[in-house]
């Protein structure tokens, strides 16, 4: 697959399909952590997200695969065994095509571009240091044949491998600002917002990492739950960098006077 993270789209004994991100990825191990504790906070915000699991990758499989390895700038390295992160494919990839760019006429009819609201309000909240990404597909069950859109790749949330919260005005837009036409003033971001106070507890917080594998963060536990703590503790922080957001000469809410 595309991307930094060199990950890999297998199919896994579920008989779904999922992209596989490694531990011995380029750019971090704790991408993982990051991954699984952003799209499980994202769901729980009622953000559309896809499903994500802990993968069991085997020696024995990544010894008979050669494609399986990972491309660094002076040599050619197997993929780590063990547990990996997978993110679930959105049907078949013999069957349902993604897109990750829509033209304008497209993109202006996807039926849920108002999540593209309310994922800022995440990435915002999660200090996302890289641009939102997302795909587009038609579902087989959307007889109107409109597309829907799935955020993925949380990759740089908690500034990736840092864990801390460097925040600035563009940070965790999307490319384009399309997206936002819905935006007409700090209430267009208000359903979210409220859901990030009231959802998103200290218990949720304890109970999400407790599902991420130890090997993925080197047992740094305690510098796991330093930056849990921190991201708790910026909630009420979010509503003054939407507002940073808007002043900014990008100006990426069209509509919002």
């Amino acid at each position: 697959m595309r991307g930094g993270a060199q990950s890999h789209l297998m199919r896994c004994s579920d008989g779904h399909y999922y992209v596989v991100k490694f531990q011995n990825n380029p750019q971090h191990s704790r991408i993982l952590v990051n991954e699984l504790l952003g799209t499980r906070l994202a769901a729980r915000l009622g953000l559309p997200t896809t499903p994500v699991a802990a993968i069991q990758v085997d020696a024995q499989l990544i010894a008979w695969t050669p494609d399986l390895c990972v491309e660094l700038p002076r040599a050619r390295v197997p993929c780590q065994a063990g547990l990996q992160f997978g993110s679930r494919y959105p049907g078949d990839p013999h069957r349902l095509t993604v897109h990750d760019f829509l033209p304008d006429a497209d993109l202006a009819e996807v039926e849920n571009l108002h999540d593209f609201a309310g994922m800022l309000v995440f990435d915002k909240w999660t200090c996302n240091t890289n641009g939102r990404q997302t795909v587009f597909f038609r579902n087989a069950e959307n007889t109107a044949g409109r597309y829907r859109t799935v955020m993925i790749d949380q990759g740089f949330c908690f500034n990736a491998g840092e864990w801390n919260f460097p925040d600035a005005p563009l940070r965790g837009l999307y490319a384009r600002n399309r997206v936002y036409e819905g935006v007409t003033g700090r209430e267009s971001f208000g359903p979210w917002l409220e859901r990030l106070e009231g959802k998103i507890t200290e218990r949720v917080l304890d109970e999400v990492i407790r599902e991420v594998p130890p090997e993925w963060y080197g047992d740094d536990l305690d510098g796991l739950w330093r930056m849990a703590e921190a991201l708790h503790r910026r909630k009420n922080r979010v509503a003054e960098l939407l507002l940073a957001a808007k002043r900014t000469s990008r100006h990426p809410f069209p509509n919002w006077i």
